[in-house]
């Protein structure tokens, strides 16, 4: 990393503490230009003006039927809307919906104790571990209306303990089960688009750098009540860097939204559903067939929100690039290639900013 990513420029508020300061407006830096705003005047959780259709529902279990037809069909859903959306929620996955509840809770107790706690773990941009407030080093920039906690859960040598929470008293313990259970979660989803990719099911496992080298990382999302949630967002536009997502939302107050051609739809979370998104890293082993698409968070005035996104991930000093069974002469290579460390090194010092990091590793033609 770059001398510039040592610290940040500016001291940092939790955005926390200002919701809870009881202000009645927000400070400039979080107001987004206007082509930026969620484009409604919040009167319920949900956006008067947003599409009602929902992404893809994917009933896993299917996979397992005795029924031939039942498990095709399940396969092509999930194709479809790797194709077609970007975004799914998956029910009957195999994570425990107790653990996933439990996951939830300890996390929100988190960010109810007291500042000098958390502050423990502050973060810094060389490795964004631990609990912190803002994406991007740019000084001035317009910033996001949430908290968050990040951690590295694989590969196993950067998974560091001590700069997990150590109150709660059981949140180590949680997050060790959790991860360990939605790491089976996400190697099951990448055979799967694997043999759907018209590749051997182990393909992206071993892209990604097999069970020593692939990455694994959570992010836990805090979105405090916000007072001019029309002027702001919990987290702006963007696709994620990495393979792929499994976000366990707050199923209690809706967010996320994901940006279906010019529109913004507001999904709708399914209890004890994963919502798994393609990521930039499988954009580009794909050569595009599937896409990563952007997405936002909206805030709400009533209600605050907690939300984990699960984020499987190449190793970060593995090349990814188009693979070479989905590259002909009628549709070559459309990407650079390029490590994880090197790509996901932009979102860091730039912060979100929609497609622009996939874009730019595009081949010259």
């Amino acid at each position: 990393m770059s001398n510039c990513l040592q610290s940040w420029p500016e001291p940092i508020v939790r955005v926390q503490g200002l919701s809870e300061s009881g202000i009645r407006e927000i400070p400039d830096r979080y107001v987004k230009r206007p082509s930026d705003r969620p484009c409604f005047k919040e009167t319920t959780t949900l956006s008067s003006s947003s599409h009602l259709e929902n992404i893809p529902l994917i009933d896993l279990e299917n996979l397992n039927s005795s029924d031939e037809s039942i498990r095709d069909e399940t396969m092509e859903l999930i194709s479809k809307a790797c194709r077609e959306w970007g975004f799914f929620q998956v029910v009957n996955h195999g994570v425990s919906h107790e653990l996933m509840a439990n996951a939830r809770s300890v996390w929100r107790e988190f960010f109810h104790l007291p500042p000098e706690e958390k502050q423990k773990f502050a973060n810094s941009p060389v490795t964004y571990e631990g609990y912190g407030s803002r994406l991007g080093v740019e000084k001035g920039g317009k910033l996001d209306w949430s908290d968050y906690f990040f951690l590295h859960y694989l590969p196993e040598p950067l998974r560091d303990y001590n700069k997990w929470p150590s109150l709660p008293i059981t949140c180590r313990k949680i997050i060790g089960e959790y991860g360990q259970e939605v790491v089976k979660l996400g190697r099951k989803i990448t055979n799967i688009l694997s043999i759907n990719l018209g590749l051997n099911e182990n393909y992206l496992h071993t892209k990604f750098g097999g069970d020593n080298e692939r990455g694994a990382c959570l992010r836990v999302n805090f979105y405090p009540r916000c007072p001019q949630p029309d002027l702001t967002l919990g987290l702006s536009s963007h696709s994620d860097p990495g393979g792929m997502t499994l976000l366990l939302p707050d199923t209690d107050v809706p967010g996320l939204q994901v940006r279906r051609g010019d529109d913004w739809i507001t999904v709708k979370p399914i209890p004890n559903a994963f919502i798994v998104n393609i990521g930039d890293q499988i954009q580009v082993l794909s050569n595009a067939i599937y896409k990563s698409i952007e997405h936002r968070v909206i805030v709400n005035s009533g209600q605050e929100r907690v939300s984990l996104a699960f984020f499987y991930n190449p190793g970060g000093d593995i090349l990814i690039q188009p693979a070479e069974e989905l590259v002909t002469e009628d549709q070559p290579a459309l990407y650079l290639p390029t490590t994880f460390n090197e790509y996901r090194a932009f979102i860091r010092t730039n912060g979100p900013r929609g497609k622009s990091q996939v874009e730019s590793l595009k081949s010259p033609r």
